[in-house]
């Protein structure tokens, strides 16, 4: 049998974890009940997206190796913009794609144009802006820089990103898709950046939540008036 004294101490530790852990274990909770019940597409924003929308077809381009450029041409994407046929190669440079003229970044009135042909057609646009630089819990976060931010007249606080130097449609973020991040910052416990599954804090805490358990099994081990009658049956 069990001391009562090392049962008591089994019982407080117990308590105790718990008690510590149980806001932790409560956001875990909340954000699985909330992940699990969300469609991911809306939380994409694929509600806001035009479903018909197809990358236009263009004629007469130029070969990319009649590009200047001197290191040579070791990735290439064509891009739409302001209905003219653009290249971004090597993930830093645009060039005009029928007459290879280098182009440095977008206009608004461009910006607007690649929002236009990815966003449906029944939104308004608010306002446009441009941010150059952002937080580690900047919903634009590890994505190109600069950036036009164009924001929509709705409920959801609706904003579109289209990167200023490759003129490329980024991401959408409206309200569902923020209290996504909000919570999953919660459940990776990263509250430095949000994206890191491997923190020290997470780590620690799963450890500690897995002692919590065991620790519940001891005290119904030490507590269980069935166990204590098993025991006494057994002793000699």
């Amino acid at each position: 049998m069990i001391k009562r004294k090392t049962a008591l101490k089994i019982r407080k530790t117990h308590r105790y974890l718990g008690l510590f852990l149980g806001v932790q274990f409560l956001f875990w909770t909340i954000s699985g009940l909330y992940f699990s019940w969300t469609d991911l597409d809306e939380i994409h924003g694929d509600q806001f997206k035009d479903p018909d929308y197809a990358p236009k077809s263009f004629k007469t381009l130029i070969s990319p190796s009649q590009l200047d450029v001197s290191e040579g041409v070791n990735t290439i994407a064509l891009r739409d913009i302001g209905n003219r046929p653009y290249y971004w190669v090597n993930k830093k440079q645009l060039f005009n794609a029928t007459n290879g003229n280098p182009k440095h970044g977008i206009t608004v009135s461009e910006a607007l144009y690649i929002a236009k042909n990815h966003m449906g057609n029944n939104l308004e646009v608010a306002s446009v802006e441009q941010i150059n630089e952002v937080g580690k819990h900047h919903e634009y976060r590890e994505k190109l820089l600069p950036a036009y931010v164009i924001s929509y007249k709705s409920d959801e606080a609706l904003k579109a990103y289209v990167s200023v130097k490759d003129g490329k449609f980024q991401t959408v973020r409206h309200r569902s898709w923020r209290w996504f991040d909000f919570l999953w910052m919660t459940h990776t416990m990263d509250y430095e950046g949000r994206d890191n599954f491997n923190t020290t804090v997470l780590r620690a805490f799963s450890l500690l939540g897995l002692i919590t358990v065991l620790s519940g099994f001891l005290v119904w081990y030490t507590s269980s008036p069935s166990i204590g009658k098993i025991k006494r049956k057994i002793k000699p």
